[in-house]
């Protein structure tokens, strides 16, 4: 069948087969059908959806257009954790050496940050000599070694997914839940995993905007997962609020060895600043040590995590990863030029646009608006408040980090009409994990 007419057919609403989805996904890895025709599709796909049987043929097309990772040698439960982006969203950086700590194996092939989240490869690259492009052999012999490693999408694996996944940051057609899934669970079946942790966002920060769309994505997440046979749990956590201290590359690592290293940053109203990001990385570790089955309940596997961050094991296993992907953490990316945004007046905070945060780490060039810019990896913001914290008229909210006045002064503009003040003090803390789905 004529690409046109498998376009035409997903336009009018028809479902696809398996055969279709694989012959068109195949011939456009391979240059013999054009972008144009392909984001013809994806836009089809993004208005019209998919079924569950076409998102797994689009899944197992992506999985197999290219080479699935030998684990073979690694002798023991291996985990990773995906989330869906977000906001000053860095877990990956501590649940990963945690785990490790634990005995769990975790080979993480990591994405580049897309619209307004962040990615992790761009927080490694911070890291001077940090390298995230190595041979899948190497991936396998580091991971066997130390634990854990974190490499980008090669050639090898996935190249379908690869293609389509720059496609859809320029054709406004990321927020579709089928290429959402398939393009996820493809990355993830492809590096010989035996469980899953997914982190599903919601709110303003998100993709997902509301709590029942976060759990819909959850659930076809797992739905693919299940039917590979791997272990697969969910979380739902909120994005109404920026994740910890910072947003930014070099500045969300430097949180992160913070974090590692057992310190806390304590804010104007006495809280730690580091407290969400240190407890969404035990949570979310601590599903990952369950999953392999070495304690009985999460309980004890929560507080095993708990003893590996706390015992500063989990920051030998991050030291021993950078030495065995040559980054020198003596040297990690910041711009030390700041301009605060104050309050503008005093309340309790009552809300945050997340978003519009994300844009604005965008302007300082921590984020990318199309998939080939240069990003700033020193740049970033630092967070002062929190959701229902106090602040007093001329308080600082938040602080640019960014050499160019020009990319400060429009950052500021957005990030000043970022958030709410209430006279009233809400009547509900902020609540970072809403739900557990198993």
């Amino acid at each position: 069948m004529l690409a046109a007419e498998i376009i035409k057919k997903k336009r009018n609403g028809e479902q696809l087969t398996a055969e279709e989805i694989n012959a068109f996904i195949l011939d456009y890895t391979i240059g013999k059908i054009p972008d144009y025709q392909m984001s013809a599709l994806l836009m089809a796909i993004y208005i019209q959806g998919m079924t569950n049987s076409e998102t797994l043929a689009l899944t197992k097309t992506m999985l197999h257009s290219g080479t699935i990772v030998d684990t073979s040698l690694i002798k023991g439960f291996k985990a990773d954790k995906h989330s869906t982006g977000g906001v000053g969203d860095k877990t990956s950086l501590i649940l990963g050496p945690i785990v490790a700590a634990c005995g769990v194996y975790v080979p993480m092939i990591s994405g580049r940050g897309l619209g307004h989240t962040g990615g992790t490869l761009d927080k490694l690259e911070s890291i001077s000599g940090f390298n995230t492009q190595i041979a899948l052999d190497k991936f396998v012999a580091i991971t066997k070694e130390i634990g854990l490693c974190f490499i980008g999408q090669t050639k090898e694996i996935c190249p379908a997914d690869k293609k389509i996944y720059a496609l859809r940051d320029v054709t406004a057609t990321v927020e579709s839940l089928p290429l959402i899934c398939a393009s996820i669970m493809s990355k993830k079946m492809s590096e010989g995993i035996d469980g899953l942790v997914l982190d599903v966002k919601f709110g303003s920060g998100a993709f997902m905007k509301t709590a029942d769309q976060a759990r819909t994505l959850a659930q076809a997440l797992m739905s693919i997962g299940q039917g590979y046979g791997k272990k697969i749990t969910a979380l739902l956590t909120s994005m109404n609020q920026p994740l910890g201290r910072f947003a930014g590359n070099g500045w969300e690592v430097f949180e992160c060895l913070e974090i590692l290293e057992n310190k806390k940053h304590i804010g104007a109203d006495g809280a730690d600043m580091y407290a969400d990001t240190r407890e969404l990385s035990l949570q979310l570790s601590s599903e990952m040590i369950f999953q392999s089955g070495k304690y009985l309940t999460l309980e004890d596997s929560y507080n095993a995590a708990k003893h590996a961050l706390e015992s500063g094991e989990a920051l030998k296993k991050f030291q021993s990863m950078c030495v065995a992907q040559s980054g020198d953490l003596k040297q990690i990316k910041l711009c030390l030029e700041k301009l605060t945004i104050r309050s503008m007046r005093s309340g309790f905070i009552s809300e945050f646009n997340v978003e519009k945060i994300g844009i604005a780490a965008i302007q300082l060039r921590a984020g990318r608006q199309k998939t080939d810019d240069v990003l700033d990896l020193s740049s970033g913001i630092e967070f002062h408040k929190k959701l229902g914290d106090y602040t007093e008229k001329g308080t600082p909210l938040f602080t640019i980090y960014c050499e160019r006045i020009e990319d400060s002064a429009v950052a500021a503009e957005i990030l000043s009409m970022c958030y709410s003040v209430s006279e009233i003090q809400p009547a509900q803390k902020h609540q970072l994990i809403k739900e557990r789905l198993t």
